[in-house]
């Protein structure tokens, strides 16, 4: 079922109620059903940033042991 936020036009309490589709919700606060729905925001989470590339050190001579993968 999903979650959706409701105003309740009688009294102006704001709720979320879990409803299915052909359910009409009521106001918890004054039991009236003459409501708005309203429309819902989400909060997204905000990741770390990227750690910058480690710079690179003299990996030793070009395509010989120890050459760098990067290059």
């Amino acid at each position: 079922m999903p979650l959706y936020e409701y105003a309740c036009q009688e009294c102006g309490q704001h709720f979320e109620a879990l409803v299915r589709s052909d359910t009409i919700p009521e106001c918890p606060h004054c039991h009236s059903t003459t409501l708005e729905k309203q429309l819902s925001v989400f909060a997204t989470g905000k990741s770390a940033p990227e750690a910058p590339p480690s710079p690179c050190a003299g990996c030793g001579r070009a395509g010989g042991p120890g050459s760098c993968a990067f290059g």
